[in-house]
């Protein structure tokens, strides 16, 4: 397994860790590639990433299908985000993609792997296994 470090800027960010993953799997053999987040306030996805304005349009949905100003139950002091927990399992904490003969990722050609940040800015962890 590899450890990726990810630091975000923002409440809400998507990075793209496309290029990230596809070197920690480099020269592996297997037929796919888990990508796992440790965190119950963030997520990974796959989606277009040629056009980073895609990036931006999930951030800006997710904010607005799932408001901060709710009556949320799940209220700590200093850490009001339970909003942040219901985007994040809205994109899930793992993608597998499959791999091809020579190591590389099968994605599409607009595809790209997203690392989704919903209580920023924060350092993160990635997980990337290669799976037999």
């Amino acid at each position: 397994m590899h450890t990726l470090t990810v630091r975000t800027e923002r409440q809400s960010q998507l990075l793209d860790i496309t290029r990230l993953v596809q070197e920690a799997v480099a020269g592996a053999a297997g037929s796919a590639v888990l990508v796992y987040v440790p965190h119950t306030t963030a997520g990974v996805t796959i989606n277009e990433h040629a056009d980073p304005m895609v990036a931006r349009d999930f951030e800006t949905a997710l904010e607005r299908i799932v408001p901060s100003d709710w009556p949320w139950q799940h209220v700590e002091e200093g850490e009001e985000n339970a909003p942040t927990h219901i985007r994040a399992a809205f994109m899930g904490p793992s993608v597998v993609v499959p791999l091809r003969d020579d190591g590389t990722m099968a994605l599409g050609t607009w595809q790209g792997i997203f690392f989704c940040e919903f209580d920023g800015p924060r350092r993160r962890s990635v997980y990337v296994s290669v799976l037999a």
